[in-house]
């Protein structure tokens, strides 16, 4: 199968691509480069079922708001600079939360992978629940912590999320 066919070989090589241009000696990541290798993610998440559709829309949305930022503000320093100077970094709509958001929601994913590589079993409720409580929970109340974990048996099996993913498991 071509790597082109399959969305975490994609979301890999756009995000082997940001970290060369942070590593080089003049680190600048701009805010559509990184907008771009986003959007790549928001249809993973909305792979994890129907449980999850909310959250696809909220990331889409916040993915789609920092793009909207780099109409004005080139690199993600600058944009962060920016809102500081404005004091508007901490507003509820600013796109540095939108960013802090997002990055949150990407470590989500790095653990529930890593969970699913590490554990034998057809189940992705605890790999969710492990990278959920790792990464959301504590800055969740009681409502939205208990809507997740209601929400959990409804995920897709290992095999069904892998075949949505065009992987065979030995590939990831």
């Amino acid at each position: 199968m071509a790597a082109r066919d399959r969305p975490l070989t994609k979301i890999a090589d756009a995000f082997i691509e940001l970290a060369e241009y942070l590593n080089s000696p003049n680190p600048r990541l701009e805010v559509s480069q990184f907008a771009r290798a986003c959007r790549l993610v928001s249809p993973l998440i909305g792979f994890l079922g129907i449980a999850f559709k909310f959250a696809e829309i909220e990331f889409s949305a916040k993915v789609d708001n920092l793009m909207e930022a780099s109409r004005y503000v080139s690199t993600l320093d600058a944009m962060i600079d920016r809102e500081i100077g404005l004091n508007c970094a901490k507003s509820s709509n600013s796109n540095s939360r939108n960013l802090v958001r997002v990055k949150r929601s990407i470590d989500m994913l790095k653990v529930i992978f890593e969970q699913i590589i590490a554990k034998r079993g057809n189940s992705i409720m605890g790999p969710v629940s492990t990278a959920y409580q790792q990464v959301f929970a504590p800055y969740h109340g009681w409502a939205i912590r208990t809507a997740v974990s209601a929400s959990l048996p409804t995920l897709p099996t290992k095999a069904r999320l892998m075949k949505k993913l065009n992987e065979n498991g030995k590939s990831m």
